[in-house]
């Protein structure tokens, strides 16, 4: 497969007009786009602070417990290489309400009174989530095919805040409709529900441009070789091991500060604080991003910050923890807006952004899942966690490298 060095926006001045869809109203699109994108993290953390008691209900392990979080990333990276064949043969509007529909049954079954059930919830879940990742870097570019960087950055963003959202209304919905955590953790399936409802326009729109989108050749014609393209594998491993960092400390962090003396109670806000920068980073670099030609200096400075932000919980877990957390919030957040970022800024077509999102998204989620069970492994082998934290440190020197190749001036 060829890669060409880009020397012109990845969409030509005379293609958007044949390759866009022209779906409903730009602000119904916009809307349709913003509530899938708060569904595809919340549902995942709002499962989070009631753990414990499903743990309770079922009398789980803390291993069996550890799963309920672990399935759906295990299975979003399972789910993620067959999407682009779905939108191929469906169109990508029906398979982003069916994926949200599913998504919706998914957080349902989950709730339902049976440890099977619970699991196959979490299953079911994750490859809803899986379509979706896929789904969306391609349609979003070839609706803003020359603001794609920029609405990247919204929708990463709005996942962020679904997800913060999620963690902090999941105990008050408790409280709220006094079904215990079956009541609260069912009541995501509402918003899966309005999406659904919103993205409906675009689905009953997309029949009458179906034709012309197909007879774009430049939209449809899938990127040959992919799997053997450096600058896949590139974007792929910076994807994927930054999401190995995230989801470590996401399911860590708290524990490490607290092991270090910090009060519990404290060690969740500053997790909850470093969460809520997140959105800050996330929204931020494909703005940034979207303006460069090359983005190698931005992927490394985000490796950077990560390593700055790991080093500080390494050297001052308690006194450090609160610049730890406002550094690892922006080079957290800033590379998950970067990774999706490469994806649209690195193909010239939504076949080709589709296909990658696939394969990147299949290796980065199954790489993140070995992230939280290592680190638990190192922790109950050495009996502490500097080891974790130094081996997380060489993993950002992977990370700096993949990215200043990934943020080279080439397409697909």
């Amino acid at each position: 497969m060829a890669v060409t060095r880009a020397q012109q926006p990845v969409v030509t001045s005379s293609a958007p007009l044949s390759v866009r869809s022209r779906l409903a109203h730009p602000a119904l699109l916009l809307t349709g786009i913003l509530l899938v994108a708060l569904n595809m993290r919340a549902c995942l953390a709002a499962v989070s602070p009631m753990v414990g008691e499903i743990q309770h209900t079922f009398g789980l392990s803390a291993t069996a417990s550890g799963l309920i979080t672990t399935v759906p990333v295990l299975f979003q990276g399972a789910g993620a290489p067959l999407t682009p064949r779905l939108t191929r043969r469906f169109g990508t509007e029906r398979v982003v309400l069916g994926a949200v529909l599913v998504l919706g049954a998914g957080v349902l079954l989950r709730v339902l009174p049976s440890v099977a059930a619970l699991y196959a919830g979490c299953v079911v879940i994750g490859v809803a989530i899986a379509v979706l990742n896929v789904s969306m870097p391609g349609l979003v570019k070839r609706e803003f095919p020359d603001r794609a960087a920029a609405m990247t950055g919204v929708y990463s963003t709005t996942m962020l805040v679904g997800a913060t959202l999620a963690a902090g209304l999941s105990v008050p919905l408790e409280h709220a409709l006094g079904g215990g955590w079956e009541a609260s953790l069912g009541a995501w399936s509402v918003l899966a529900l309005v999406a659904a409802v919103a993205w409906l326009p675009q689905v009953l729109r997309s029949r009458q441009e179906r034709a012309a989108v197909a007879a774009a050749p430049a939209a449809s014609k899938p990127v040959e070789g992919i799997w053997t393209s450096p600058l896949a594998w590139q974007i792929s491993l910076f994807m994927g091991i930054s999401s190995l960092l995230v989801y470590t400390l996401v399911a860590w962090m708290p524990t490490i500060l607290a092991d270090h003396g910090m009060d519990r109670g404290e060690a969740g806000l500053v997790f909850a604080f470093s969460n809520l920068v997140q959105v800050a980073g996330a929204f931020l670099v494909p703005l940034i991003a979207g303006r460069m030609t090359r983005q190698r200096g931005l992927a490394v400075a985000m490796a950077g910050l990560n390593g700055l932000g790991i080093a500080l919980l390494l050297v001052a877990p308690v006194s450090g923890a609160w610049v730890s957390a406002a550094i690892l919030g922006v080079a957290q957040g800033g590379s998950l807006g970067l990774g999706l970022a490469f994806i649209v800024l690195r193909t010239g077509s939504a076949a080709g952004a589709a296909q990658l999102g696939g394969m990147s998204q299949a290796i980065g989620y199954l790489v993140a899942a070995a992230g939280p069970v290592g680190a638990g492994a190192l922790h109950q082998l050495t009996g502490g966690w500097d080891t974790t934290l130094m081996l997380m440190l060489v993993l950002v020197a992977v990370v700096g490298a993949a990215g200043w190749g990934a943020g080279r001036n080439r397409t697909l």
